[in-house]
């Protein structure tokens, strides 16, 4: 396969690769607000696709097959290791907060304290009715002005066809 159709085809899928990419830039510049082998996964997303994209130039430069290809392997071993640093972060960060969890005092509620079940129950149903009425409250708002444009568009047409067939009986010509 030629080395441009290849070029073609890394950059298409690049491109369509913001799926994943975008939201991995949004990790890294979030900071510490993600925890970080959150950011490490996202850097290695990152590195991933821009591998991709900068095989794509290179395949349109490049003569001989071992520089992309070389490309390829740098970028991919080095996402690779990026993802393998996550993977191995993200388990510590679980059992830190694992072990944290489990520091926590669970002692029962004290003797006076009740749950008000009613008010979850309250809002449980209020969500839905509320959500319910904001939908009937807007199709009305839309449903009644085409219902009145719809009705002037009906007195519209007989009105017409009653003009041309009052001066079609008078002996003009039809349009």
């Amino acid at each position: 396969m030629p080395q441009p159709v290849l070029a073609l085809g890394c950059a298409v899928v690049t491109a369509a690769g913001a799926v994943w990419y975008l939201p991995a830039l949004t990790d890294l510049r979030a900071g510490a607000d993600r925890p970080l082998s959150r950011r490490t996964a996202a850097l290695a997303c990152l590195t991933a696709w821009g591998t991709l994209g900068a095989v794509t130039p290179v395949l349109l430069v490049a003569t001989a097959w071992w520089v992309p290809v070389g490309v390829a392997v740098v970028g991919g071993t080095a996402a690779a290791a990026l993802w393998t640093d996550a993977a191995v972060r993200h388990a510590a960060e679980q059992r830190e907060a694992a072990r944290q969890w489990a520091q926590l005092p669970h002692a029962p509620l004290p003797a006076g304290t009740r749950r008000s079940r009613g008010a979850v129950a309250a809002l449980a149903v209020a969500g839905p009715v509320a959500g319910a009425a904001v939908t009937v409250v807007l199709g009305v708002f839309v449903t009644v002005p085409a219902l009145v444009v719809g009705l002037f568009l009906v007195i519209a047409v007989r009105h017409t066809r009653m003009v041309r067939r009052t001066t079609a009986g008078r002996g003009h010509p039809r349009p």
